[in-house]
C-alpha cells in the first residue's frame, strides 16, 4: 500500500508519520503542506519521501493508494472529494466534515468509486479506553445507564510551532471550539459502551475564560438514549489538565481516572483496579494510539473487515456536534436527533 500525507503539522509528523514506518506492507511516498518550508521538515522525518508542492500535484502525479489528510476541518471536504474521485482510499483525521451535504455526498461518492472513507478515531485505542470497553462488552457493570465524561483543558492544544496563531480558535477554520476538538471523541467513545442510538441531545456553549476567542471555551452537553443518559464537560477553561470519567451499570460502576481505571460494585468481590498508562490527558498526538487506527483502515481497504461502522460513528459524531450547537442557540432546549439527521 502506497500513502501520502496531505498536511504535515504535529499530528502528521509526530502521530500518524511514525506508525506508518512501524507498519510492514505499508510506504509513505509522498507529502504536501500549504507552507512550503514543511519541505524541510518532512525529509528530516521521512528521508526518500517525496515533497509535492501542492494536492493537487501530489494526487495527480503520485502513484497511490490512499492518503492520509491531517489538514485543519475547513479543507477537509475538498480534499476527500479529490481523493475519492482519483479513486483513492482516505483516512482523515476528524471532525471529518461539518456541514451535513458535505457528509452526504461524500458519503455517496465512497460508496460509488467503492473507496474507503475512514476518521481518525484514535481514543478507541487508548489503553483505559480499550480496558474500559472490554469490561463492559464482558458485563462486568452490566447494562450501561449512565456515563459521565470530564475533559479539562487549561488551553487549546498548539497548532504547529505557534508563530502562524492557532487555527484552533478561528471558527473559519476549525469549524467550532472545544466542543469540535473534544466532543467528537468523546461520542463515538460513550456510544461504544451505551450502544443503542442516541434519542436527544442538549447543550451550553461558553467562553468562561477565554474571553478573546470566536469560539466556546467550555461546553456542557447532555445525550438521552432510550435507557441511559450522558453528561459531557468539555473546558479549556480549567486550572488543571486532567480527564475523569464513569460508566455507570446496572451491576456496578468503573471510573476511568486519566491512567487509572477501577471497578466497583462489581459483584465478584473487592474492587478492582488496572493501571492503563499513559494517561489519557498525556499530549495531544498519541502515536501509540494511531496502530489501531491504521489496523482498522487497511482492514476495510482490503476486505478483511466489512465497511462503513466508521463512518457511521462519524455521521452520528457530526450530527451531535450540529444538535448541540443548536440546542444551545436556542438557550439550551433537548434537540432531538432525528430533527439533525433528517
Amino acid at each position: 500500500m502506497r500513502g501520502a500525507l496531505i498536511g504535515l503539522g504535529n499530528v502528521a509528523l509526530h502521530g500518524h508519520l511514525p506508525g506508518w514506518r512501524r507498519r510492514r506492507g505499508v510506504e509513505i511516498v509522498g507529502g504536501t503542506d500549504t507552507r512550503p518550508e514543511q519541505r524541510t521538515v518532512l525529509v528530516a522525518h521521512a528521508p526518500g519521501t517525496r515533497w509535492y508542492p501542492t494536492a493537487p500535484e501530489l494526487l495527480f502525479e503520485a502513484s497511490l493508494d490512499f492518503v492520509d489528510i491531517c489538514t485543519p476541518p475547513s479543507s477537509h471536504a475538498a480534499l476527500i472529494r479529490s481523493a475519492l474521485e482519483r479513486g483513492l482510499h482516505v483516512l482523515c483525521e476528524k471532525p471529518l466534515v461539518g456541514a451535513r451535504d458535505d457528509l452526504a455526498s461524500l458519503t455517496r461518492l465512497a460508496q460509488k468509486t467503492g473507496r474507503v472513507l475512514y476518521t481518525v478515531h484514535n481514543w478507541h485505542h487508548a489503553p483505559i479506553v480499550r480496558r474500559t470497553t472490554e469490561l463492559v462488552d464482558e458485563g462486568r457493570v452490566g447494562r450501561v445507564s449512565h456515563v459521565v465524561w470530564h475533559t479539562l483543558r487549561t488551553r487549546p492544544a498548539a497548532a504547529g510551532d505557534g508563530r502562524g496563531g492557532n487555527w484552533r480558535v478561528d471558527p473559519a477554520v476549525a469549524g467550532g471550539g472545544v466542543l469540535t476538538d473534544h466532543g467528537w471523541h468523546v461520542f463515538y467513545v460513550i456510544q461504544r459502551w451505551i450502544g443503542t442510538p442516541p434519542l436527544s441531545v442538549s447543550a451550553t456553549l461558553e467562553r468562561r475564560r477565554h474571553t478573546g476567542f470566536n469560539v466556546e471555551d467550555t461546553a456542557s452537553v447532555r445525550v438521552t438514549y432510550a435507557d441511559a443518559t450522558a453528561e459531557i464537560l468539555l473546558t479549556w477553561a480549567s486550572d488543571v489538565r486532567r480527564n475523569w470519567a464513569e460508566v455507570r451499570g446496572t451491576g456496578g460502576v468503573l471510573e476511568l481516572r486519566d491512567d487509572t481505571l477501577v471497578l466497583k460494585g462489581d459483584a465478584r468481590g473487592a474492587d478492582l483496579t488496572w493501571s492503563c498508562p499513559p494517561a489519557m490527558s498525556d499530549g495531544s498526538h498519541h502515536p501509540d494510539w494511531f496502530d489501531g487506527v491504521a489496523e482498522r483502515f487497511l482492514a476495510e481497504t482490503s476486505g478483511a473487515a466489512p465497511r462503513g461502522a466508521n463512518l457511521a460513528e462519524a455521521t452520528l459524531c457530526a450530527a451531535l456536534e450540529r444538535g448541540a450547537r443548536e440546542s444551545s442557540l436556542a438557550g439550551g432546549r433537548e434537540v432531538p436527533l432525528s430533527e439533525v439527521l433528517r
